[in-house]
């Protein structure tokens, strides 16, 4: 999820809208999905689907206004971050998850916040990491490989 090289992407105000309505769906598609589950697994026997359909219902939008919380603000400091440095690198994003953390669990103190800080900068860290170990890995495979040419015998008599 690096962004430190798309320059593709809108202007930050788009983007940050952008990345919160992705952050709500995948929230709410995902919720859904857990929700749906757990709400037929601890239904009474025959009443799964409605088990279902309700669980999903109460819990599902919940999950996506907090993965739209948290999507949202990190592309807010995102943006921040390539405004103050003019850079986009990997170090946007390792700091933007630790603001993110720590905002987030700033009602919980100031322990709190900077233990919650810390977890998101490093969270971050290990995708920012992941993410540049695989495109490296992955960079051979679409360099232009110039083709063999067969070798032709010289004309006889030479």
């Amino acid at each position: 999820m690096t962004r430190a090289s798309d320059h593709s992407r809108d202007p930050c105000p788009y983007v940050i809208f952008s990345d919160l309505g992705a952050s709500f769906a995948m929230g709410a598609i995902g919720g859904g999905i857990w929700y749906g589950i757990k709400g037929a697994k601890n239904s009474p026997r025959g009443e799964g689907l409605q088990g279902a359909v309700t669980s999903l219902k109460a819990r599902s939008p919940v999950l996506g206004g907090n993965f739209a919380v948290w999507g949202g603000l990190f592309s807010t400091f995102d943006c921040a971050m390539k405004g103050i440095r003019q850079k986009e690198d990997p170090w946007n994003s390792i700091a933007s998850g630790f603001l993110t953390g720590g905002v987030l669990a700033a009602r919980g103190g100031p322990k709190v916040a900077l233990s919650s800080a810390a977890f998101g900068g490093i969270f971050l860290a290990v995708i920012e990491g992941l993410s540049i170990v695989v495109s490296r890995a992955f960079a051979d495979q679409n360099r232009p490989v110039m083709p063999q040419l067969p070798e032709v015998a010289p004309p006889a008599g030479h």
